[in-house]
């Protein structure tokens, strides 16, 4: 029992250590957005690209992170949980590969391209969608964490 008890905390206390770093990662991706989304002088095509793409970067990381490694964590502690967990991930999942399209969609439309001025203009349009459907994907990932992890750290620790 005991054995099990830290194979618990070992293996769950990993995924709080993913997920802190992915929530700096998050951070990491505002303070570009922000940087970005502050800009007022379109015509610096260059040095707008180069932010763009550091966004765009940045944006693809924290996606991928999330589908390819956060995700799978939470869903495995639901399941190891057996508390409802897989449901609740069964109806928000849908709503955040949604968000996660219209990442990818952005991203194309600024990869390896030289861009315009008026490109430049039509990308500021789309970053405030994407500060948007940002916003409302990162209350989703809390709402998961807090459901599928934070709910079961009390467990873990005093098992």
């Amino acid at each position: 029992m005991l054995e099990n008890c830290r194979n618990a905390r070992e293996r769950w206390g990993g995924v709080s250590e993913l997920i802190d770093r992915w929530l700096k990662e998050r951070q990491e991706l505002l303070v570009h957005y922000c940087d970005l989304s502050g800009e007022s002088d379109y015509s610096q095509t260059e040095a707008l690209r180069g932010k763009f793409v550091r966004l765009c970067e940045l944006l693809v990381d924290y996606v991928s992170t999330g589908h390819f490694e956060i995700y799978e964590q939470l869903v495995q502690e639901a399941r190891e949980f057996d508390d409802g967990g897989l449901e609740l991930a069964g109806k928000v999942y849908p709503r955040i590969e949604h968000t996660t399209e219209v990442a990818l969609n952005f991203n194309d439309r600024v990869d390896g391209r030289d861009l315009t001025e008026e490109d430049v203009n039509a990308l500021f349009s789309e970053l405030s969608k994407l500060g948007e459907m940002l916003e409302t994907r990162f209350e989703m990932e809390d709402f998961l964490i807090e459901h599928l992890h934070n709910v079961h750290a009390g467990k873990v620790a005093s098992a």
